[in-house]
């Protein structure tokens, strides 16, 4: 894995590293280490997709996702993961790469699409 040529030692260690479309396997692990750092769940969520709150109907006992309204704290904390990987992840690509997925709902959805794009299609369903 190569490093950018020029590199200078001592970014921050508050921001998230930056992705400019060059060095995409140098920027992947140091992103996966730098969202590791701030939270392991966060991880998860890039991973595994966003947690989806459900409730079971009781006429049928099927499970549906709840609406915005029956959410509960549990609940609110789970989906504001999804927002804090997809931040994270935004923060760290420049406008170009934003472009190719600001159409994404889910940080999942952000790092697949920037994976395609960068090490094509892969059979494995681990992002890292």
């Amino acid at each position: 894995m190569d490093a950018p040529p020029n590199f200078e030692e001592g970014q921050s260690t508050y921001r998230p590293p930056r992705f400019n479309g060059q060095y995409y396997d140098w920027w992947k692990t140091r992103m996966h280490d730098f969202m590791m750092a701030e939270d392991s769940e966060l991880w998860d969520i890039i991973c595994d997709g966003p947690h989806v709150p459900m409730k079971k109907l009781e006429e049928t006992g099927t499970l549906v996702p709840k609406g915005r309204g029956e959410y509960n704290d549990i609940d609110r904390k789970a989906i504001e993961k999804n927002y804090r990987a997809k931040k994270i992840l935004i923060c760290g690509i420049v406008p170009d790469e934003y472009n190719r997925v600001s159409a994404c709902d889910t940080a999942k959805e952000i790092w697949e699409a920037l994976q395609t794009a960068h090490e094509g299609t892969t059979q494995s369903n681990n992002p890292r």
